[in-house]
């Protein structure tokens, strides 16, 4: 095959086209306004490179008739994608992209209660690590699994919910600030990858070692490469869950970690409770 064939969309999408757009040309514009090291740029444009590849290119025919390739593009939507963009810190960068009338136009919309609502859910603590580690099961789940990957709509509704959901998480995770301003505290960030890596290993390894074909829908699908069987194919799918997916999460964990003693080390973690109940009332 043409390796230019491999670029070419499976079904093309509008809507995700402009999306990549925009971020890029926010991303370029951002950069002449704040300074961009080049490793932040490296993370965002490598991460922004795999998150198009995995969503709009013929790789998404083979995730389609194929489970291990399905975990393996959803492994780079959920997880490794939205780590690298996010490690590069792209946010205050594509804000200072926008056009100046459209940055006042945010400024205004964020006093709104509707929007400070909407950034509240977008950034709560407990609700986004919990749909980070839903929205990689409630997909796995076989029926829900087979319909998703018969109706185009569904299916692309699945890949976005992945791929903002792993958005949203790694942006808490890999905040570098005490909190407050952080939403989450920074032993926060360190446990939060261990409770949402491990459903998810457990799922890869129940999914690898059960005996008969969870997914039949590949099957009826045809899949792309026969010489795999299917309890071949879902052994690989479920490996994927559980290994690499593990290992990301165990960066982020270790990311995080090394934030906390940062912080320590200079004095910027909040004092405990207990030290703070125990001090004189002089003090």
């Amino acid at each position: 095959m043409d390796p230019l064939a491999w670029l070419q969309p499976w079904e093309f999408s509008p809507v995700l086209v402009m999306a990549f757009l925009a971020s890029a040309w926010l991303f370029v514009r951002g950069r002449q306004v704040h300074r961009v090291g080049r490793a932040r740029q490296a993370l965002f444009w490598i991460g922004w490179v795999l998150l198009y590849l995995s969503l709009h290119t013929r790789v998404d025919y083979y995730a389609e008739r194929m489970f291990f390739i399905h975990r393996l593009q959803h492994l780079v939507l959920h997880h490794l994608g939205p780590l690298l963009v996010m490690g590069a810190y792209p946010g205050q960068v594509m804000r200072a992209g926008l056009p100046p009338a459209w940055r006042t136009g945010l400024a205004a919309a964020r006093r709104r209660p509707l929007l400070r609502g909407l950034e509240t859910l977008a950034t709560h603590r407990f609700l986004i690590p919990f749909l980070f580690v839903v929205l990689v099961l409630v997909w796995l789940e076989p029926t829900v699994q087979f319909y998703s990957m018969l109706d185009w709509r569904i299916y692309r509704f699945m890949n976005w919910s992945v791929v903002i959901s792993g958005l949203l998480y790694w942006n808490l995770i890999l905040d570098r600030r005490p909190h407050p301003p952080a939403v989450m505290s920074a032993g926060g960030r360190v446990f939060s990858p261990v409770f949402t890596m491990v459903p998810q290993m457990v799922a890869g390894a129940a999914i690898a070692f059960t005996t008969h074909d969870l997914y039949p829908v590949f099957e009826l699908c045809g899949r792309a490469l026969p010489s795999f069987g299917a309890l071949d194919d879902q052994v690989i799918g479920g490996l994927i869950m559980w290994v690499p997916a593990g290992l990301i999460e165990s960066f982020g964990l270790l990311y995080a970690l090394g934030t906390l003693m940062r912080l320590s080390s200079r004095g910027r973690l909040p004092p405990s409770r207990r030290r703070v109940a125990r001090q004189p009332v002089g003090a």
